[in-house]
């Protein structure tokens, strides 16, 4: 028997996207009757409310609508947590699957579907994010497209078994998929203001759960300017819109990591044999007794490379979008080369 859906969103003064969000939802119902809604209203100015008072029978799936403080300060991560804390109390002691979107964004048909397949070989799972309108905003796409390139050369070098052949590097928490007891097991999404969603598949992967980013599940947001998250996308679509040129780390600061964390991987089945744990020693600049007291604290190879590895030093001003894209070509084709 399959295990239930439930899709857990955050929201705070929607009601002008909750249709098209209820429309969206309503769709994936027709191959999921099963699914359950937790929508969680983060201070609500009564016009989100209303909306659901008037519409929210006229839907296929079973629906928890819970509101907090309207005075609080908005949250994404603790609104986020909330969500997902209502559909936990809906599993009970069940184990599920927990999705979460935003309410400015639409679930694509298949997504449930998709988001299944995933979990199947993964414990979370990160969808691909298509922007609409995403042709009035060329240099954003092409620093995704720049990210999807570093993500891609990160499983060249430290390749994984669960990893998706069409993969990504979106973390945002419109397109999530956990399985209920992963997300127990880690604690959930932290209440931080912002990258609550990054943070939680950093901490997941910390403990060892396997973390997959998946293109075949597609979450469609808008490109609006005024977001409800601090330092979200529509800050950064502000910035670019003022003429503030994106400032990113270099790439082989991430590429000296995860070289590292491949080596640290191969590294944990042996790690009790003191020659390898003097390779990987020097190689991290740390001592043999330190990593293998972090070895002795994790409960697989994930989690090792995840803790091991400390973060290259580099200069934190960092290079622009075209140094970064050509940094990246040398790595790209140094790594050929190798291939070859």
């Amino acid at each position: 028997m399959p295990l239930p859906v439930i899709v857990c969103i955050p929201a705070r003064d929607e009601a002008a996207a909750l249709p098209a969000l209820f429309a969206a939802l309503s769709a994936l119902a027709a191959d999921e009757p099963a699914m359950a809604v937790c929508l969680y209203l983060d201070g609500d100015d009564g016009g989100s409310a209303e909306w659901l008072r008037r519409n929210a029978a006229l839907h296929p799936f079973a629906l928890d609508v819970a509101v907090g403080d309207a005075a609080g300060e908005p949250n994404a991560g603790a609104a986020r947590r909330a969500a997902m804390a209502m559909g936990l109390d809906r599993l009970g002691t069940r184990d599920g699957l927990l999705f979460t979107t935003d309410a400015d964004s639409q679930p694509r048909r298949g997504w449930i579907a998709a988001g299944r397949a995933a979990l199947a070989s993964a414990d979370v799972a990160a969808g691909r994010i298509v922007r609409r309108a995403a042709t009035a905003d060329p240099e954003q796409a092409r620093i995704e497209r720049y990210y999807d390139r570093l993500h891609a050369y990160r499983r060249l070098v430290d390749p994984v078994p669960w990893e998706a052949r069409d993969t990504h590097h979106f973390s945002g928490g419109a397109n999530i998929a956990i399985r209920a007891a992963a997300y127990r097991a880690i604690g959930g999404f932290r209440p931080l203001p912002f990258a609550e969603d990054a943070t939680l598949l950093d901490d997941a992967a910390r403990a060892g759960l396997r973390v997959r980013r998946d293109g075949a599940m597609l979450v469609e947001t808008s490109s609006r300017r005024h977001g409800r998250a601090v330092q979200g996308l529509a800050s950064a679509l502000r910035a670019l819109d003022d003429g503030q040129a994106p400032r990113m780390s270099h790439p082989d600061g991430a590429a000296w990591q995860w070289a590292a964390q491949a080596a640290a991987r191969h590294a944990f089945a042996t790690i009790d044999d003191s020659a390898v744990r003097l390779r990987l020693a020097e190689r991290l600049g740390l001592t043999g007794d330190h990593i293998l007291g972090v070895a002795r604290d994790c409960a697989n190879a994930e989690a090792f490379a995840m803790r091991i590895v400390p973060a290259a030093s580099l200069p934190t001003d960092g290079v622009s979008l075209a140094e970064a894209e050509e940094a990246l070509a040398r790595l790209e084709a140094a790594l050929c080369e190798v291939a070859a």
